[in-house]
């Protein structure tokens, strides 16, 4: 079916930011949020030019923030359901990059990597899945990484970590509500630019197999739309290393 209202968190910029601009041009109503409010003023004028035919709504959120996650997703339900229509999709992108290795000292960005990409997430579902559960219809779509597939090194430890975490969350959730018409997508990308890789380039030699974010923001909306269960984007070369990645010895998760 086609999903016409959406929610995309962290939608200030990246992924998100992407994703929007595509929804966009497909004609779809959109409901922004993220910490950077200025961001989405500026992305909403964006999106307007490109469709003016398409509703538009934006809101700040810290996805930590449990209270605030239930009370920004249920008003972007109320402005949907005051178009007539409903909020059928939500893409939970919101997440962060920080921190290094375990114990040299950068235990506070480890701790807000692992609170913003799971127990955000978390959050997010919580409240997703109470109105899709109430509705009785809606997709949830969860963005975690091909870096979930192995524990990796470094300022990626946790954060691979927390997309492992939040695969596994979506697989839970994906069985919990079986046989109904509830939705759940797991999307696995490689490297795409955005800001966080960007800062991760600047660190460490340019990262292998990386696309623009244009062709990485298509190629991901593509994906959703499709709604398989689970997703690897781009298709080559990840869906290969899905297969490769669980045998690789530590010696070549290193340099990976």
């Amino acid at each position: 079916m086609k999903r016409k209202n959406i929610l995309i968190t962290g939608a200030s910029s990246g992924l998100g930011k992407g994703m929007a601009l595509e929804f966009a041009k497909e004609g779809c109503n959109l409901g922004l949020c993220a910490r950077r409010v200025e961001n989405l003023k500026e992305l909403k004028t964006e999106l307007l030019e490109i469709n003016p035919n398409i509703e538009v709504f934006i809101k700040p959120l810290d996805v930590t923030q449990t209270e605030e996650v239930f009370n920004v997703f249920n008003a972007f339900n109320e402005d949907f359901i005051k178009t007539g229509q409903s909020l059928d999709r939500i893409i939970v992108n919101a997440g962060v990059g920080m921190g290094g290795s375990i114990g040299t000292g950068f235990e506070k960005g480890n701790m807000q990597t692992a609170q913003t990409n799971f127990c955000g997430a978390l959050n997010q579902f919580e409240a997703a899945l109470q109105i899709f559960r109430k509705q009785n219809h809606g997709h949830l779509v969860a963005i975690s990484s091909m870096s979930a597939l192995r524990g990796l090194k470094g300022g990626l430890t946790v954060y691979a970590a927390t997309k492992a975490a939040l695969a596994s969350l979506a697989e839970g959730v994906r069985v919990d509500v079986l046989k109904t018409p509830i939705k759940v997508s797991t999307i696995f990308p490689g490297y795409i630019q955005s800001e966080m890789t960007e800062q991760k380039g600047k660190k460490a030699k340019p990262l292998p197999f990386i696309i623009d974010l244009d062709k990485g923001a298509k190629l991901l909306v593509k994906a959703i739309n499709k709604e398989k269960s689970a997703s690897y984007v781009p298709f080559w070369p990840w869906y290969f290393f899905k297969w490769v990645m669980p045998f690789m010895s530590l010696k070549s998760l290193r340099k990976f």
